[in-house]
């Protein structure tokens, strides 16, 4: 046997342990295929059933939304009767501020008027009293007007 012969046999050997090889990954390859062929096969339905799960969480989601417009649509005159009386409440306080603060005033008005004309005892207490039911006549007069308008 020459070179050549020894040569050619030697690249023989190294092709067939290459072949070996290459045999070997390539049915891990195949093994690996075939696992993903599988995982594959199966995702359509687990595809189905995730659609079909979130179809069921979105109807429940619309179904309880439905619910809470629905009581919230209950509850809506009962707010609209807080915040009106909310109004009245605020109104009804600033006239008796009002009121309070004018009837002060002319109690104020009253007393200067019983120490200017210098009357004192029975009369002035009779005077004073005059005074404020004159004053205070005139004011629910003025509240009364101010609650028609």
């Amino acid at each position: 046997m020459d070179y050549l012969g020894i040569g050619i046999l030697i690249i023989g050997i190294a092709f067939a342990i290459l072949s070996i090889f290459l045999i070997k990954t390539l049915n891990n390859l195949a093994d690996v295929l075939k696992g993903v062929n599988k995982t594959v096969d199966k995702l359509p339905e687990q595809l189905d059933g995730v659609m079909s799960q979130t179809t069921e969480i979105l109807n429940n989601s619309n179904d309880t939304l439905a619910d809470v417009n629905e009581k919230v649509r209950a509850l809506s005159p009962l707010f609209y009767i807080v915040g009106d009386i909310g109004d009245s409440s605020r109104k009804l306080t600033s006239s008796l501020a009002d009121m309070t603060k004018s009837m002060k005033k002319s109690t104020k008005d009253g007393n200067s008027t019983v120490k200017e004309e210098d009357v004192g005892g029975l009369y002035g207490a009779v005077a004073l009293g005059y005074y404020l039911t004159q004053k205070r006549k005139a004011l629910k007069e003025a509240a009364a007007t101010s609650r028609s308008s």
